[in-house]
């Protein structure tokens, strides 16, 4: 039971703390920012559904898929770390990138579907360090039982759960913030979201490529 216990403690904070609601939320507020609530609110429920469908099919399916396509959770880190710098890169620098809608776009909703799937649900949300976490998680359940094994997708769900709920109610953040201290908030935005990149191509790479480490020593 104590092992049990400990391993739901472990399951839960590791996955919120890596999906990391707060970080997601303030990156849906930047990318969101021309958009009418109502869409502001399709992206959210979008973006929370495919990021919840994703970490649920990686942590029931995650190591046969990954070894089925040979891909590696570290080309999947680079890979989404090199899409977050280039939409960073156009917040810092005030740029109309394809995150900005049109009238005609935002009728049809094009922008938004793909906002909500990328960058947000991957690899914002559902990123490689959930992914990992959940598929790491569940290997270790695997010779717990069927309760421990529960947990995990139930811990996945959790966090999904909480970032759904802070990117709803995002307005509440941004409601007593001008154009000018908006702008100011976006760029520092975008600089948050270079530095996440940054970080995901940086462990990406000195997983992929140990030798790098040793050269740096």
């Amino acid at each position: 039971m104590v092992d049990l216990l400990s391993f739901a403690l472990l399951s839960f904070s590791s996955i919120i703390i890596v999906v990391n609601p707060l970080a997601a939320t303030l990156i849906f507020v930047s990318l969101t920012g021309t958009m009418d609530r109502t869409t502001q609110l399709k992206v959210a429920r979008d973006s929370s559904e495919f990021a919840l469908i994703i970490l649920l099919i990686f942590t029931i399916a995650g190591g046969w898929i990954l070894q089925l396509f040979g891909i590696s959770i570290e080309a999947f880190r680079i890979a989404g770390g090199l899409l977050l710098f280039g939409i960073g890169m156009d917040m810092v620098y005030a740029k109309t990138s394809r995150t900005q809608m049109t009238a005609t776009e935002k009728y049809e909703g094009q922008d938004a579907d793909d906002i909500a799937v990328m960058p947000l649900a991957i690899p914002m949300i559902a990123g490689p360090g959930a992914i990992t976490s959940a598929i790491v998680l569940m290997n270790e359940a695997v010779g717990m039982g069927i309760v421990a094994i529960a947990i995990v997708p139930v811990a996945a769900a959790t966090a999904i759960g909480i970032t759904y709920y802070m990117m709803r109610h995002s307005d509440v953040i941004v409601r007593r913030i001008g154009q000018r201290e908006y702008r100011a908030v976006n760029r520092l935005m975008g600089m948050l979201l270079i530095a996440i990149a940054v970080q995901f191509i940086i462990i990406g790479l000195r997983t992929a490529f140990p030798v790098l480490t040793g050269g740096l020593a």
